[in-house]
């Protein structure tokens, strides 16, 4: 018994050994191929959110381009229209070589007039201006794209990092920020595109508790956009709390500062020209009529829209307000719940409280809501929970309603946005 067990092991070893050596040797050339192979799967899962967001807009693009050739306009001159001729302005000749034909909402102008626009955006336009060669509206789209590059992996960024947060999240969130109604400004030489890449970086940077990281990156957006005092807010309040609850060491007090320090920085340039504190807010008030009021602007005008139905634009701007309002209720709760981190919350409140409370061009409501992306983030949550085929039907409508509203209000719509 014992001796064929043993001869029955010897032929399983004697099977196995030859199998061994015949079996035939890769040789070192393909060894050395396969390790210099081009890994395609990841290449194309880094290049996702990018892909998305470009696909997104191009989408948008076309239709303005649709649109605008049925009203006889051509599509660059849609790109550049509006603010962006002063953001134009400023970066072909910064603030004291602006052309002379620009004006503020009432065709006026001083020599004070264009320290209303912040200097970021133009900034960033005559450094890719300068780096390429290239015309200065193309400068500007160049910018303008490859800010909203940025942004997108900031909120793919976002979305992995928040509760119940998935890579899918965040690539539903970046097809989510860019079509948005008036995310047409992201294809404009406009300067929303280079806010939100600095606001999603400084939120995912506290996210993670890296706060020189928030802190630097909020200021870049001070210099672009006064919506960054909800950045302001957000990542202070973060570091107040992390001082009291002594985390993080040394960091949340420079941090928290160095939020402020791009906005403060530019009010307080503005005030040493102007010879005013408040010299920039005056310089709205006195110009475009935009103030804070509380919202009663706002209500009131949302109550003759509604009442009297005088345009798309209008009764879409109040939908928009409306439907923002209704996110963040629903932010709070789920903060509440812990669901959203409370800083994202308190960004959403502060950008909204900003648009809504101000009075101002109507027409731009929508628009300065752009910044609220952190208000997608249930709705992305959610629909990254669902089949497919639903979450693929729901952003494909997203992306048709944005490309049309966008065209619309770019090329329709007589005023500015």
């Amino acid at each position: 018994m014992s001796a064929a067990g043993g001869d029955g092991g010897a032929e399983v070893v004697r099977d196995e050994v030859p199998e061994a050596a015949e079996r035939p040797t890769e040789p070192l050339a393909a060894v050395r191929a396969r390790g210099r192979a081009v890994p395609w799967a990841a290449i194309g899962r880094a290049l996702l959110p990018a892909a998305l967001f470009l696909g997104v807009r191009c989408v948008g693009l076309v239709v303005l381009a649709m649109v605008a050739t049925r009203q006889g306009t051509r599509l660059g001159d849609e790109l550049g229209s509006w603010d962006g001729q002063w953001f134009l302005g400023l970066a072909q000749g910064g603030y004291d070589g602006v052309p002379i034909g620009l004006s503020d909402a009432y065709g006026n102008r001083s020599g004070e007039t264009p320290l209303a626009f912040f200097p970021g955006y133009p900034a960033t336009v005559a450094v890719v201006r300068f780096l390429t060669g290239l015309p200065l509206l193309s400068a500007a789209l160049v910018a303008t794209v490859l800010a909203g590059i940025v942004a997108a992996y900031g909120l793919a960024k976002l979305g992995e990092l928040v509760p119940g947060g998935s890579r899918r999240v965040g690539l539903v969130l970046v097809v989510l920020f860019a079509s948005t109604p008036m995310a047409v400004v992201f294809s404009m030489a406009y300067s929303e595109a280079l806010f939100c890449a600095a606001a999603a970086w400084s939120l995912a940077f506290l996210l993670r508790g890296q706060w020189i990281g928030a802190g630097l990156a909020a200021a870049a957006a001070g210099l672009v956009r006064p919506t960054a005092a909800a950045l302001v807010a957000a990542v202070g309040l973060a570091a107040v709390v992390a001082v009291v609850g002594r985390r993080d060491g040394w960091r949340p007090w420079l941090g928290g500062p160095l939020a402020a320090a791009g906005l403060l920085g530019y009010l307080g340039y503005v005030a040493t020209r102007t010879g005013s504190l408040t010299g920039w807010f005056a310089l709205q008030q006195r110009g475009w009529d935009s103030r804070f009021d509380g919202g009663r602007a706002t209500a009131s005008f949302a109550t003759a829209a509604l009442a009297d139905g005088r345009s798309v634009m209008e009764v879409a701007t109040v939908g928009v307000l409306l439907g923002a309002i209704a996110l963040l209720a629903v932010s709070v709760a789920q903060a509440v719940r812990g669901w959203m981190p409370w800083p994202l919350v308190v960004y959403s409140a502060v950008v909204l409280v900003m648009d809504v409370g101000s009075n101002g061009l109507m027409g731009s409501k929508a628009r300065l809501l752009v910044p609220a992306f952190t208000l997608l983030l249930p709705v992305a949550v959610g629909l990254a929970k669902r089949r497919p085929g639903t979450r693929v039907s729901v952003l494909v409508a997203a992306v048709l309603v944005s490309a049309w509203f966008g065209a619309y209000a770019l090329a329709d719509w007589p005023y500015a946005i």
